[in-house]
């Protein structure tokens, strides 16, 4: 569940994170939570090590079926399409 959280920092350095997320084509928030990610320390240690956005990724299919044609599908709708 996600809940928000607002941080009170100073106009310029919000305008050159936003400007910074944009270049990168992410969010503040994400960016935001990247690094929070990157301090948290009571994750299992199999998380630690790979970056945020991979971390935050992991086990999120763990209940799901997937096969090998669905991302084959995926990619061919993607760049073929």
């Amino acid at each position: 569940m996600k809940n928000k959280l607002t941080l009170r920092l100073d106009d310029s350095l919000i305008k050159r994170a936003k400007k910074h997320a944009k270049q990168k084509g992410t969010s503040v928030s994400q960016m935001v939570a990247d690094y929070f990610a990157l301090i948290e320390t009571d994750r299992p240690s199999v998380d630690r090590g790979l970056p945020p956005i991979t971390a935050s990724l992991t086990g999120i299919l763990k209940d799901q079926e997937v096969h090998e044609e669905d991302y084959k599908k995926h990619l061919d709708e993607k760049y073929l399409k």
